[in-house]
């Protein structure tokens, strides 16, 4: 029904609109330089579009008279070139069907017309199986209860909410933030002090990129290297601090100088190593802030995932003054998201916001809307116990399967978080990831992790071993990732210089609290 059906004033629905549209066909890009008449440059140049790709079989031309508008020439112009490429079968016409691009007049095959980009620039279909770590199951995501929240989130937010905003992010999503993290993590936290931003790499951006802190910074032996190049990049030195496992060894701080006022820290389930900081060295670390006037930076990246421990709380929560606390949803929801959050000390918050700028580099108000509903619903409290329900049984069937199949093998870590430690022999990293790849495995060496700068940290120079990832792989998938892998290792165990006997099984499940492996352990 048009608006002159409706009578006058009636508001269009959103039938009559896309009627509307249907008559009226798709914007079109036409250049006309070409030199000749103008029906031929128009010709020529529907001809191009339709054999590039650019104007698809069944697309629907506009009327001539709104396209003669477009592009200032007269009707008959138009009339007379689509009438051209209709009798050369470019184009079909039909009596109250419009002007069509025609089925056959589709690109060769082969030329990269109409295909995606994907399909074009990448034909790499990806590891047979993927056991890395620092992903969630993507197939996993909670479509149905985040589409429940977005529209509820829509449904109540302020006009304010679709215009520019606080550069500290929704005041909804903080609200939410303060009370669940005070609730989970033990964070002390209100909304004043929380700022939202991208993820952990937006917040060191922020951070030390823009020079709200100064380095060197110590960090953990073991780490992401890609958070260690960031901070380089932005002029930050940083010095390596021993891990065992206990954490990292916070005694330590007091040796690498009065230049040293801030550390990197993975209390939760230091990474890649596994294990939360021990109750002593968490306080120690926070004497050494306060008595050298510098900041603990605490990267609680998945601080959810625990299966057989006591939850451990945030660090921050000892002195919030000293104390700047990173979360984020790239391993509980998806990393697609781009959301996290800074939890900082007073005296931060107007310098971190001042580096954040005006509008530029912000997570959408939208989805932090939505996250914000997600959080005050209890969906995602739901969609945590169930994740950490399916990743339980994950790490079981891996710990299980290289019971069996290679025993040998020392396997840490494994009390929370979405990754489990592999020990191998020394010497035999490179082949055991070089035998990986060939039977189309992703995984990781440790070597990748360990800093640069270390040299005989608390696992001794050249641990070797696999950084396992039991999230990524998607369900389906996860079975033959795992079979493979044992497949893999058992080989190691069998043939090699290096491998020890298959009868000395070293394989167990270390949990908070439980003393450190005997010395014949495998190094």
């Amino acid at each position: 029904m048009t608006e002159s059906e409706a009578g006058p004033g009636a508001t269009p629905t959103a039938d009559s609109w896309r009627d509307t549209a249907e008559r009226i066909g798709v914007d079109l890009h036409l250049d006309l330089s070409a030199a000749g008449s103008r029906r031929g440059a128009l010709a020529g140049a529907l001809r191009d579009a339709v054999r590039s790709g650019r104007l698809s079989p069944g697309t629907r031309l506009p009327p001539y008279r709104a396209l003669a508008a477009d592009l200032g020439v007269a009707r008959n112009t138009v009339a007379d070139a689509y009438a051209e490429l209709v009798a050369e079968g470019w184009l079909t016409a039909r009596q109250g069907s419009g002007t069509r691009v025609a089925e056959r007049a589709r690109p060769p095959a082969g030329s990269g017309a109409g295909r995606a980009p994907e399909e074009v620039s990448d034909s790499d279909p990806g590891p047979a199986h993927d056991l890395r770590q620092g992903s969630p199951d993507a197939s996993a995501f909670p479509r149905a209860a985040w589409a429940a929240a977005y529209r509820r989130a829509l449904n109540a937010a302020p006009a304010a909410a679709f215009g520019p905003g606080d550069p500290r992010g929704r005041i909804e999503l903080r609200t939410a933030l303060a009370e669940y993290l005070a609730r989970s993590r033990g964070v002390r936290a209100e909304p004043g002090r929380i700022v939202v931003c991208s993820g952990f790499a937006h917040a060191l951006r922020l951070l030390y990129g823009e020079r709200v802190l100064r380095g060197p910074l110590a960090v953990e032996e073991y780490g992401l290297a890609f958070h260690r190049e960031l901070l380089v990049g932005a002029g930050v030195r940083t010095v390596p601090l021993a891990v065992d496992e206990h954490g990292a060894r916070v005694a330590e701080l007091g040796a690498l100088g009065s230049g040293v006022r801030g550390v990197l820290l993975t209390p939760a389930h230091q990474f890649p190593m596994g294990g939360p900081l021990h109750p002593e060295r968490r306080a120690a670390a926070v004497d050494w802030a306060r008595g050298r006037g510098g900041l603990v930076v605490e990267d609680d990246y998945d601080g959810e995932f625990r299966y057989d421990r006591k939850p451990v709380g945030a660090v921050q929560g000892l002195d919030p003054e000293h104390v700047v606390y990173v979360g984020s949803v790239s391993k509980s929801l998806s990393p697609a998201l781009r959301l996290g959050w800074m939890v900082l000390p007073g005296h931060l918050v107007r310098d971190v916001v001042a580096a954040k700028g005006e509008r530029e580099g912000w997570a959408s108000a939208l989805d932090q809307l939505a996250l914000a509903e997600f959080l005050s619903s209890g969906a995602y409290d739901r969609h945590v116990r169930r994740m950490r329900q399916r990743y339980r049984a994950r790490r079981d069937l891996l710990v299980s399967a290289l019971a069996e199949r290679a025993p040998w093998a020392g396997v840490s870590g494994v009390a929370a978080g979405l990754h489990a430690v592999v020990r191998l022999p020394s010497g035999r990293e490179r082949d055991v990831l070089a035998a990986a790849r060939a039977r189309g495995i992703a995984v990781e060496g440790l070597a990748a992790f360990r800093h640069p700068g270390a040299v005989d940290g608390g696992h001794g120079p050249g641990e070797e071993g696999l950084v396992v990832g039991y999230a990524a792989a998607a369900e389906r998938a996860y079975g033959a990732a795992v079979e493979a892998l044992s497949g893999v290792l058992a080989h190691v165990g069998r043939a090699g210089p290096g491998a020890p006997p298959r009868t000395r099984p070293v394989l167990r499940i270390r949990t908070a609290g439980s003393p450190p492996p005997p010395p014949s352990l495998p190094r």
